[in-house]
């Protein structure tokens, strides 16, 4: 074959194969982009187009630095992101004090919809405990992670963790795993994110929050957020 046929060839061959290097770079960056961060007392001191407050969330000092209070009845941070949007796996980590006195059933972080596909952490409180509940739902499927014997007291600081490693699910308290399962799920869609109180306004949260961090890979203990 002369050099001039094969040099056309060899171009035509060129164009309609995919660039795999391109194609591995990109899901490798998708993979480790760089986490969500939200200091919370940044977001309601200097609040940005995408964040609403409602009521009146307050701030304390903590050993971690400035976190911010919510007083259960209608102090709720609403940013409008959804920050696991189009992740299979992704660990979600929040460090907080929870206050005794108060409902049963707290929300504390609603990402996704009010209805439709979300991930949703939570508390049941009881007079001097509580323990962690942490719940998503994609399509018609949906997987509670709870157990009510796994009590913490209230009124102390605690390190939470949810890890999603494809359809392994994980929950932490303290870098210590509590319960896992399983979910044959899809990714998350939805465009809001709540914190303080479940979307549609029910199940407000009394504690305060330092900080929420979502990371878009599936971390190990070791990764976590130090408390």
């Amino acid at each position: 074959m002369r050099s001039t046929e094969f040099f056309i060839l060899f171009s035509i061959f060129a164009a309609i194969i995919p660039n795999t290097g391109d194609m591995t770079k990109e899901s490798k960056s998708k993979k480790t982009g760089k986490p969500t961060e939200w200091i919370l007392s940044k977001l309601i001191e200097k609040p940005v187009q995408g964040i609403s407050i409602k009521g009146k969330p307050g701030t304390i000092e903590s050993k971690y630095g400035k976190a911010v209070t919510f007083n259960g009845i209608d102090d709720a941070i609403f940013i409008e992101k959804n920050p696991i949007a189009g992740l299979d796996q992704f660990t979600v980590e929040v460090i907080f004090q929870p206050s005794s006195g108060w409902n049963f059933e707290q929300r504390y972080l609603h990402i996704g919809d009010a209805q439709g596909d979300r991930l949703l952490l939570e508390l049941r409180s009881t007079k001097t405990d509580w323990y962690f509940d942490a719940f998503l739902k994609v399509g018609t499927q949906g997987l509670t992670l709870i157990e009510p014997e796994l009590l913490h007291p209230l009124d102390k600081w605690y390190h939470l963790a949810y890890v999603i490693n494809n359809s392994k699910l994980e929950t932490y308290v303290n870098g210590i795993k509590e319960l896992e399962g399983t979910l044959e799920h899809g990714q998350v869609n939805g465009r809001m994110t709540s914190i303080g109180v479940r979307q549609n306004g029910v199940s407000w949260f009394k504690g305060a929050i330092y900080k929420i961090k979502i990371s878009p890979k599936a971390l190990t203990p070791k990764e976590f957020l130090k408390l």
